[in-house]
This record gives structure tokens, sequence and C-alpha cells, in this order.
């Protein structure tokens, strides 16, 4: 903690300088807010048109933007900030002529506040970027001068050529409307820019970024000296913006629709002469309907094959039976043949009459025999039966296989139309597919110019601006409290610098500690700063810690030592001194700091004198009669006190050799700390004994606002005694 009290004692000190610099920082700061020219900004605020969702997500409109891809946010920036629509902006808003009023100062731009305004026509590279006066006087005349120091004069409605370029100034009349009072008469400068400068000026001063990455949200942000200037900006940029992007969406489709009005007219006759050629095709190949033809042709030959089957079973079955009959017709009635495929009404009643007769022949024979007429009759009844039964078996079988044979040949003959088939439906399937090719392109075609008209009709933008850029009242730049405070902490920096830089050039001896720090001699006390009425008990306190330490003794010689007397050592030689007085003790102090002495005691008191030594003599003296002289007053008092020459005098280390106690008086504000080394070598080197420092005003640390009074005073002083000198010496050079 005394560390830290130690250490910001000579900022303490410095206080005063501290806040004389801050205020002094803090009163700069404001007067250069005064004059300096205020940055205002506004900001616009443009959300995107997002096809994902919203209107634009609508039937009606999400092909609006069929030929725009998905927006993307950093894209749009770019966009924005590109020279084509910073170009298309400026037309919209006048930032290539700058007006300025001037004062006595400063300078103030105008933009809409102007009392006129300057219109340029052919305007040449002359004229651009250059700054030129004009004075307004009375009756609308005014003075123009460029940097070269040329005038033109005219009045307010005339044309005139200024460096070949023609301009004209108008006055303001819509603002004179709303500020009847407004001051025409005075000092402007105006500025010509190019179109180069007032792009890079804007570009500087243009902020544009996304207000989140997820949000298709653009900031649009401008600053300008003036505020309806930094609030111009945005909103024609934003309004150009979208200008631009109907514009183009526009041309887009309205080159999309030529576009695909002359590739419909071109897929249209590619279309009909495809329709004709299948046309062509299928007259010529007799085609209707290829599929359903095929269809029909390959269901006549299944059902042929199934009935040629149905015929090929009937046959097999005849012929076998034919076979069975031949084979055992003359045993016919006792033949079972299988009739399954002699299945007829009349065959069955055949074989009903042929079993019934042969019964019937059975019963005569019972009684008759096989000669009998009546018994023969029946036989030749059987026997026509059978022959007719034979016969017919043998028509039935030559009927089915001329059947047969014909379903073979309507076989052979439905199948063969079934030949050219699969070239029929190669050709067709190449004159569809190319036809099908054709009739989609056109249908494709029609629908993106129907959704090209659409966007050609249709000059909307989903591009919006939300928040529109407002007049700023208030500066962004500078900010006043922030530069007010920087600037009264760069003051307390400096100050706080200023006061390190000073401690450090000055290097005194600041306190008890610096000593110990620098010095392996311990100090024997240390005086404050003291009051008159401190002095007699703080130094008979003093004398007494002297006595009991054991430096003090009787009869002993103490030498006070310095580099200089306004170090403390008169002043503590002197209290010491007088302590001694007050003791009723015996002492003497010699001086040697008065040369023209005349070497006598001088008594303060009964006990106490002062004895001023001539140096000029003492120092001819030998070392050991000085040590004779200086003996001869030890005997006669308790206690000598010598006030030794300072320190590099020809008689300070003689002193200190022969003394008992040497105390060497350094002073806290006077004493640089290099003289403590000093005193280290010294004492090594020529062995003083008993030597310690007396530290004078320790503790003290005066206002630095009474260290400069005094050396006002001072300095006042010096003044008028050189004044006075000065006086004297012109009135004696007059007489």
């Amino acid at each position: 903690m005394g560390e830290s009290l130690r250490f910001l004692k000579p900022y303490l000190r410095g206080l005063p300088i501290i806040m004389i610099l801050m205020i002094v920082a803090y009163l700069m700061a404001s007067r250069y807010l005064k004059y300096v020219t205020p940055m205002y900004e506004s900001t616009a605020k443009l959300r995107l048109a997002d096809i994902g969702e919203g209107v634009p997500n609508s039937n009606l409109f999400k092909d609006l933007d069929v030929f725009a891809s998905a927006n993307k946010i950093n894209a749009e920036i770019e966009v924005l900030k590109s020279q084509t629509i910073l170009e298309k902006t400026l037309k919209n808003i006048d930032f290539q002529t700058q007006i300025f009023r001037v004062g006595k100062i400063k300078k103030v731009e105008l933009y809409d506040d102007a009392p006129f305004v300057i219109k340029t026509f052919n305007t040449t590279k002359t004229i651009e970027d250059k700054r030129f006066q004009l004075c307004i006087l009375k009756n609308q005349t005014f003075i123009i001068e460029d940097n070269a120091g040329r005038k033109v004069f005219g009045k307010i409605g005339d044309t005139l050529i200024l460096n070949h370029s023609k301009l004209m100034l108008e006055l303001n009349q819509s603002l004179f409307e709303h500020k009847k009072q407004l001051r025409l008469v005075d000092n402007y400068e105006f500025i010509i820019n190019s179109k180069e400068k007032v792009l890079k000026e804007i570009l500087q001063n243009l902020d544009i970024m996304a207000v989140d990455k997820d949000v298709p949200v653009i900031r649009i942000s401008y600053k300008s000296a003036h505020p309806q200037k930094a609030a111009a900006l945005p909103n024609a940029l934003a309004k150009t913006y979208i200008e631009d992007y109907i514009e183009s969406k526009y041309s887009a489709a309205n080159t999309a629709v030529n576009f695909l009005g002359n590739q419909i007219k071109g897929i249209q006759t590619k279309l009909s002469q495809s329709e004709q050629q299948i046309l062509n095709y299928r007259n010529q190949r007799g085609i209707t309907n290829l599929r359903q033809e095929t269809e029909t042709d390959l269901r006549t030959i299944s059902q042929l094959k199934i009935q040629q089957t149905n015929l090929k079973m009937s046959l097999d079955a005849v012929k076998d039976l034919e076979r069975y009959v031949q084979n055992g017709k003359g045993n016919f009635l006792e033949l079972a043949p299988n009739f399954e495929a002699f299945t007829d009404l009349l065959s069955t009643e055949i074989i009903k009459k042929v079993k019934n007769l042969q019964a019937e022949k059975r019963d005569l024979l019972m009684t008759y025999t096989s000669s009998d007429e009546r018994v023969q009759v029946i036989d030749a009844k059987i026997n026509d039966l059978t022959s007719y039964m034979i016969e017919s078996i043998t028509n039935t079988r030559k009927n089915l296989e001329s059947k047969y044979e014909n379903l073979n040949r309507d076989i052979v003959s439905a199948s063969s139309e079934l030949i050219p088939v699969p070239e029929k439906e190669y050709m067709m399937t190449i004159y569809n597919r190319e036809f099908n090719i054709y009739q989609n392109t056109y249908n494709f075609l029609n629908e993106k110019k129907i959704e090209a008209e659409i966007a050609q009709a249709a000059k909307i933008a989903f591009h919006r601006v939300i928040t529109p850029a407002m007049v700023s009242k208030e500066p962004v730049s500078p900010n006043k409290t922030i530069i007010k405070i920087v600037s009264a902490l760069l003051g307390m920096m400096g100050a706080i610098l200023l006061i390190f830089f000073i401690h450090a050039l000055k290097a005194r001896i600041n306190d008890k500690e610096t000593i110990e720090e620098n010095s392996m001699i311990p100090v024997v006390a240390t005086v404050p700063k003291l009051k008159k009425q401190e002095i007699e008990d703080y130094f008979l306190k003093t004398t007494t810690q002297l006595e009991i330490k054991g430096l003090l003794k009787n009869n002993g010689i103490t030498c006070l030592t310095g580099f200089s007397l306004s170090e403390g050592a008169s002043f503590i030689a002197k209290n010491l001194l007088s302590s001694c007085a007050l003791q009723e003790r015996k002492a003497l102090l010699i001086d040697f700091h008065n040369s023209n002495s005349s070497e006598n005691i001088e008594y303060i008191s009964e006990n106490v004198g002062i004895l001023s030594v001539n140096t000029q003599k003492i120092k001819r003296l030998s070392n050991q009669k000085f040590q004779e002289f200086i003996g001869s007053h030890k005997d006669q008092f308790e206690q000598v006190f010598i006030l030794n020459e300072n320190i590099g005098g020809q008689l300070t280390l003689p002193t200190m050799a022969l003394a008992n106690l040497n105390l060497v008086c350094v002073d806290t504000r006077l004493s640089p700390a290099k003289n403590i080394l000093k005193v280290d070598l010294m004492k090594e080197e020529y062995q003083l004994p008993n030597i310690y420092f007396m530290l004078n005003r320790h503790g003290y640390n005066p206002s630095l606002l009474r260290d400069i009074k005094s050396l006002f005073r001072k300095t006042v002083e010096l003044w008028t005694s050189f004044k006075n000198k000065m006086t004297y010496a012109s009135k004696i050079i007059s007489k």
C-alpha cells in the first residue's frame, strides 16, 4: 500500500496539471466539434422477392420470374453496388453539383435547401472537379471566381460561359415559397463533379449489407454531410433497383416472346410435314388403326385354330370309327363302336332300330328257323340299316376332311396378313416419334410463350421497400460525447506522461526509500516540512533520539554537509544548536560559509555561540593545524556543530574526517538522486567515519499551483529589479 502511494505521489502533486490539461483538451474538443462538418446517415430496407413463398408462389404469379434464377442476397448486394445501377440512380438525383455556403470559419453544404440552382450545359473536363467561388450581390448579380483568379460576372437567369462550358443560375422558387425570408446575398462555393468522382464518393460512403443471411432483406445506408442528401440516395437506389429489375424482366420476356414466336413457326411447319407424312403412309398401306387391325387378325387366326383343333378331334374320331366298322362289317351286329364322334339324332335312331330288329330276330329264331321268310326280312332290314350307317360314316369323314382343309387355307391366308405388321409398326413408330417430338416441342413453346406474354404484360416486381430512408435529425459522426470523453482522457494521459517524464528527468530524492534503494548509508533522521511552532519540539526530539542512538556524544563534533545550503544543512544545524540552548548545554556552531568574518564567537545566548570562519584564511592551513584549530574549540563546548562547505569544496573532506558524526543533508525537492551515489563513493574512497543521511522536507508534496505562483512571483520580482536597474542606468546615461 505504501509503495503504491509512493508511486502515486508525483501524480497527486501534478493533479492540477492533469485537471488543467483535461479541461483544455475538453475545450479544444468542444471547439473542434463546433466547427467540424457533421455526417448524417439514413437507412432504407429492401425486401427481395422470394419465389418459394408468399405472393410470387401463387398459381398466377409464380412463373412471372421464370427466366430469373433464385435470389441470392450476396449477388443482389453486388448488383446494387454495380456501376450500372449507380449511374441510373444518378439520373434521378443531382449529386453532380455541390453548393456550399461559405462562412468566416467553416462552410456548410447545401442540397435542396440552396437558394439557387446551377444548371450546366455541355460540361467539359475544364470545369469538372474544380472549386469556384460565387459571390451573389444585390439585384441578383453575382461574381464567379476560379482558382486562377479569373472572374465572370453575370445575373441570375442568364446563361454564361465558364471555362468553355455553359451554365446558368436560377432561383429555387419552390424553396422561396416556403421560406420567404431566405437570404440570397452571401458567399458561396460550388463544384461540378465528374461522374467518376461522384461514383467514387458514393461507394466510399455507401454501405449495403444483409440484415441476416437467412432473411432476404437488404439494408442500404449512406452517409453525407447533408441529412436530406443522405436520405435521398438510399431511396433513389432502391427505386432504381426495382425499376431496373422490372425493365430487365420485361426485356427478357419481350426477347423470349419474339424468340418463341419464331421457334413456334418453324416447329409448326415441321409438325404439319410430319402429319402429312403419316397420312400418306396410312393411305399407301391401307392402315386405319394398325393396333386394332392386328388384334382383329390375331383373334381371327386364334378362332380358326380353335375350330381346326375341334375339327381335327372329330375327324380323328370318325376315322377310327370308320376303320373299326370296315374291319368288322361282316359281323356288324357284334360290334360295339364308339359313336362319340357320331352323335346326330338320325344315327341314334338307326342304332336303336338295328337293336330292335336284332331283338326281334332273336325272338323269331326261337320260333322259326333262319330260312324263314320273316327272319330273312328282318335280316334285310338290318343289312340296309348297317350299310346306310357305314356309308354315312364314310361321308362324314370326307366332309370333315374337306372342312379341315378349308380351315388350313383360311389360317394360312389370315397369317399372311400379319407378315407386314412389324414393318408397319416400325415405320409408324418412327413417324409417330417424330410427330410427338414436334408436337411436344410445339406445346412446350406455346406454354412458355403464354408465360412470357404474361410476364411481358405484368410490369410488376415483388421486390419492395419495407422501410424508406428518413431524414436524420442527429448526426452519426462525430460522436460528440465520445470525442469529448476521449479528448479528456487523452489530456489526462498526456498530463500523466508529462509528469512521468518530468519526474524521470528531475530524478530527485523524493523520499527515504529512494536513499535506501540506492545507498548502503542509513538515514538517521527525517525532517518534515514544519511550521514555526513545530520546529522547536521536533528538533528537541531529534536531538534526544541521536543521543539515545549514541551518535551525539559529549565533547563531540557533528559535521553537517550538503551539496548546497538550500538543501537544509544550514536550517538543520541552526535548529540543532537551538535545541542544545534549550537544554542549557554549551554548544558552538562553526560556519564555513562566511568568507569575510572576523573569527569571533557571537553568542546568541549564555551557552550557545556561532563562529563564522574566514574560509580564505582557513584554506591556507595544513591538515594538522586545521585539526588543532577545530580541536581548540572542542574542549570549550559540550557539542560542536560544523556547517561544512558544500560537497566538493576544499574544507569538505578534512572537516568530515575529524568529525565524530557526519550528517549529509539532502532535500526531497531539490537534491538529485545521483548525489546519493557520490556520497557512497566519497565514503568508500576516503574512509570517512560515521556518515548518515538526514532527509529534509520528508513527505513534503507541495501543490503545483503554489510552485507556479511562487515561480511567477520570482519572475515578477526579477523583472521589476531589471526594470529598476535599466531605469537607473538610463538616468545616469542621461545625466
